[in-house]
């Protein structure tokens, strides 16, 4: 019996409780008003449900006394083995073994489908997350996200969203300005400006720009060799960058560049619709935003009196682009520095006729740090400032690197430790879950040899304590993996897989699934080796998701 089934189970013996109590009391009642979850204690039983203390108040019932009749009810459902009332009104809920050991033929049946639903096929999602600015590789805080949001989108489609992955590649402006005049230092042998940038990569790029200019570039005036330095070379940078991200096994459905807003029109349409909606106004020469009205700080400039589009524009043209290209769920993904932004993009969204947090959803990455030998890990050879996603990936492999880079909060500082990721023991998360998933291949291939096959599956000798542990922990993963999607947080997957990975090594030193010496094969092994197929599936269906490679030998 899986959560769902059990929710339902309780829903039928609950509403025409609620009913006798309080007459149209069941009409709007679901099974999601029904909350279960595991216990803590699992001598407590598999599940618990504190539905009797939510609705005993609505229903005039002492909590206590709805709970036993409740639990009374439930009892005398098939596959359930017991039903116990604890404390104020907690229902205690145990299986039979049947009905849990029947989970573990259900997950291999359901393959890498387990865990997937539609529930969020409503959904149209754009998630746009590192787009760094082509002026240098990418550093650890676009690191993360492109781990982080590549994970999410995999959680978010695993729940039927339709999601687009975007990176906004910001091709306008000041900074692209000041890398085009760092790469002609470069090329002419001069320092670095001061307010641009250094490293052996600028070197890297300056050279290549004059080998790929199709004349003598230093024929050029200034302003036109600056421009073709500037060019070439984002463009040979964000060929870079597009490749390191592949490599890291993060591939993007569209790369949106922020010249085409100002070539397009696109400002202008967004300024209009404001106008139409009646949040601009005109001060001083300048065109404004009323923001203030939707909760920002102050109001904010659209157009300077010069006629020069603010930085704030493009954010509006660019999210009113997003929304009639057909998106109804915006997310971004920012960096540390962006806390001050979030204010006056929600202002935006509603000001837009939109709900903010709901249409438009901001996640906010925290920063990382490397530590290595006990010391903190601060300069890259090749960007010269900042370590960057190479480096981190030279040192501990993709593999390592997206799973320590997604089992933390996003929004909380990570200091990731190079010494450990490159163990090869269980102080490794990573190694930890992918070699539990190594593990059931292993013991696949032994009960293979000593002819133990899936020719016969009885759930109910799926008896001993750890055997019951771990069906409630693959029990566990679609809700782990829909709440995931609900609060936007892939690491919750991550530290799920890592408890599960615990469960089963512990039934595996428990519970064999090869017979012994002379033993013969018999239906408990068979069983067993579904429940061990059945955690492989479960632990490589997570760590897909998580971008994470689930190695079947290690």
């Amino acid at each position: 019996m899986n959560p769902d089934a059990l929710s339902a189970a309780l829903l039928a013996v609950i509403a025409p409780l609620a009913e006798a109590r309080r007459p149209g009391a069941s009409d709007a009642l679901t099974a999601d008003d029904l909350p279960l979850e595991r216990p803590r204690n699992r001598d407590h039983g598999d599940w618990a449900s504190n539905a009797a203390l939510k609705l005993g108040k609505s229903l005039g019932a002492n909590p206590r006394e709805f709970a036993q009749q409740i639990a009374d009810a439930l009892a005398q459902t098939d596959g359930i083995a017991s039903v116990e009332v604890a404390g104020p009104g907690f229902i205690n809920i145990r299986l039979e073994a049947g009905a849990a050991g029947a989970l573990a033929k259900t997950i291999v049946d359901a393959g890498a489908a387990f865990g997937t639903n539609d529930s969020r096929a409503d959904e149209v999602i754009n998630l746009e997350f590192v787009s760094a600015n082509p002026t240098g590789p990418i550093h650890l805080g676009g690191t993360r996200w492109a781990a982080v949001g590549d994970a999410l989108a995999r959680i978010l489609a695993s729940q039927g969203a339709q999601v687009t992955r975007e990176y906004y590649f910001n091709d306008h402006g000041a900074q692209i300005d000041r890398f085009a005049r760092s790469l002609v230092a470069a090329h002419e042998g001069l320092p670095t400006p001061e307010d641009g940038y250094g490293g052996d990569y600028i070197h890297d790029i300056a050279a290549r720009v004059v080998a790929a200019y199709d004349a003598d570039i230093d024929a050029l005036d200034p302003a036109a060799k600056q421009e073709a330095f500037r060019e070439i070379g984002v463009g040979l940078m964000f060929a870079e960058i597009k490749q390191s991200l592949h490599e890291f096994g993060v591939d993007f459905d569209v790369y949106f560049h922020e010249n085409d807003l100002h070539d397009s029109g696109a400002v202008a349409h967004a300024v209009e619709r404001l106008r139409e909606l009646g949040h601009i106004f005109e001060l001083d020469g300048a065109v404004w935003l009323r923001s203030t009205e939707f909760g920002d700080d102050r109001d904010r400039v659209i157009i300077r009196s010069n006629g020069e589009p603010a930085y704030f524009s493009g954010d509006l043209a660019y999210y009113l682009n997003k929304r009639e290209r057909g998106f109804n769920r915006c997310i971004i993904m920012l960096g540390a520095d962006h806390h001050g932004y979030v204010g006056r993009m929600q202002a935006m969204c509603a000001a837009f006729g939109d709900v903010p947090d709901v249409t438009l959803q901001i996640l906010i990455g925290q920063l990382v740090n490397l530590v290595k030998d006990g010391q903190p890990v601060r300069m890259s050879k090749r960007a010269g400032t900042v370590v960057t996603l190479e480096d981190l990936v030279e040192i501990v492999g993709v593999d390592a690197a997206r799973y320590a880079l997604t089992r933390s909060s996003a929004d909380s500082n990570l200091d990731i430790d190079l010494d450990q990721l490159q163990k090869r023991t269980n102080d490794n998360p990573v190694f930890y879950v992918q070699y539990a998933h190594a593990r059931t291949h292993n013991v696949a291939r032994n009960a293979a040899s000593l002819g133990v096959d899936r020719g016969a599956f009885v759930p109910e000798l799926l008896d001993h304590e750890t055997e019951s542990a771990l069906l409630g922990g693959l029990q566990e993963f679609p809700r782990v993996v829909a709440f995931a999607a609900e609060v936007r947080e892939p690491h919750r997957v991550a530290r799920y897989l890592e408890e599960l990975a615990g469960l089963y090594h512990r039934w595996y030193d428990n519970c064999r699934v090869t017979p012994l010496g002379d033993e013969e094969v018999t239906d408990l092994h068979r069983t067993r080796l579904w429940l061990s197929d059945a955690t492989g599936q479960v632990l490589r269906n997570g760590l897909t998701l998580l971008g994470v490679s689930a190695p079947e030998r290690m």
